[in-house]
């Protein structure tokens, strides 16, 4: 049987940390046969802060006789507390909610919070909790939003452009999507662990970097089938030595934070992937350097030290990166939800709809629209903020 409403005390404690005062704030109640039915306790700065709703229904005592008891032993226990009528106060509805995990990620500043919360309220969406994270410069807030009061896709699609309006980071995750464990990791490698398309280098040696650069820009908006404009841009460096490849990719310059993220997800446990639809030369030596557990691309035919303009066998388009990531599900023995797919064209939409969660990186506006949220290029470390990896040092 539920309690009666007037038998709901919502009470507060503030006090700063240390072994035991849980045990100690609560002693009492216990003692009294209070029961404790809800419960938010958390630590900010070394200062425990806790509310709690306590049901008097059976109890010894009354709110009033337990409120005297914390008043007279306040500076024993060296806390600060309220009692309040849960009858009356409470604020909204207690029906069926549509709940999500809001990752921002943004250089710290004053009223990151109080931005996101006038976006969430223009949309009438209800934030349940949230909780921030410094790392250097960079800040992470984690939000908990109920969805329920709105059409969820429609208010997704309009928190990721606000957000991005107000130069921050965000993704956005179904919250039982998100407690699904992550397991393993798949990445693009052009403009996502590799900061320049290597293509173009390429092109820039053979002296047709403008018609490269001019497909591969149409290829990436979605305006050009890949698989052709792949060919185009091949075609384009016949003739090219084998020696021009291993300059290149002695000098692959890696993205912001890359390094550190993978070193760090393989530490943790993840395998990590490597799903490109550029080049097995250039994959080949990321694999080796940062250690992917698969790497997969499309291989360059060379014939007598030269490029021979041409693609050996299937070429790795936006279909096959989709079906990519059901075969790496398969071979892992996961499942997709498992499965996080990173990347920044118009070819990896298929890759990261069929995750379980898809992050566009530094990302072509078609791909922003399909994916569960945008990081930009100098966040990509924020990644480990949005799968829980990183620890938190300050809380609101």
């Amino acid at each position: 049987m539920c309690p009666l409403t007037d038998d709901l005390w919502v009470i507060s404690f503030i006090g700063r940390d240390r072994p035991g005062l849980i045990r100690d704030i609560l002693n009492r109640p216990a003692l009294q046969n209070v029961n404790i039915v809800d419960m938010d306790q958390r630590v900010m700065q070394g200062i425990c802060v806790m509310t709690v709703v306590a049901d008097f229904a059976s109890a010894e005592t009354t709110p009033g006789k337990l409120e005297q008891w914390y008043q007279d032993n306040a500076e024993r226990l060296a806390i600060d507390f309220s009692f309040l009528p849960l009858e009356g106060h409470q604020g909204r509805r207690q029906t069926a909610k549509e709940l999500y995990v809001v990752t921002i990620l943004a250089r710290d500043r004053p009223g990151i919070i109080r931005d996101v919360a006038e976006v969430a309220t223009r949309y009438e969406i209800n934030i349940e909790r949230a909780s921030v994270t410094a790392r250097g410069e960079l800040i992470s807030i984690e939000f908990l939003m109920d969805f329920a009061e709105c059409i969820v896709e429609d208010c997704r699609a309009q928190l990721k452009r606000e957000c991005e309006r107000l130069g921050l980071d965000v993704v956005i995750q179904d919250l039982s999507q998100s407690r699904k464990e992550k397991r393993l990791i798949v990445f693009d490698m052009d403009m996502t662990i590799v900061d320049f398309e290597i293509i173009n280098r390429l092109a820039s040696f053979a002296g047709v970097d403008e018609e490269v650069k001019a497909i591969t820009d149409r290829a990436m908006n979605g305006e050009m089938d890949f698989k052709e404009s792949l060919r185009q841009r091949v075609c384009l460096l016949k003739g090219m030595p084998l020696t021009t490849l291993q300059e290149i990719a002695a000098d692959l310059e890696l993205t912001p934070g890359s390094e550190e993220l993978i070193h760090h997800l393989k530490q943790v446990g993840y395998k990590i992937a490597l799903i490109s639809g550029g080049f097995t030369y250039f994959t080949d030596v990321l694999k080796e350097r940062l250690g992917f557990d698969y790497v997969f691309a499309n291989v360059l035919e060379i014939e007598d030290g030269v490029l021979t303009g041409r693609i050996k066998g299937d070429i790795i388009d936006a279909e096959a990166k989709g079906r990519m990531i059901f075969q790496l599900a398969e071979k892992e023995k996961i499942s997709p939800d498992n499965i996080v797919a990173v990347g920044d064209g118009a070819n990896d939409c298929l890759m990261i709809k069929n995750a379980g969660l898809g992050v566009a990186f530094n990302a072509k506006e078609v791909l922003k629209k399909v994916s569960d949220g945008s990081l930009s290029r100098e966040n990509l470390l924020g990644l480990l903020n949005v799968l829980g990896l990183a620890e938190k040092e300050r809380e609101v």
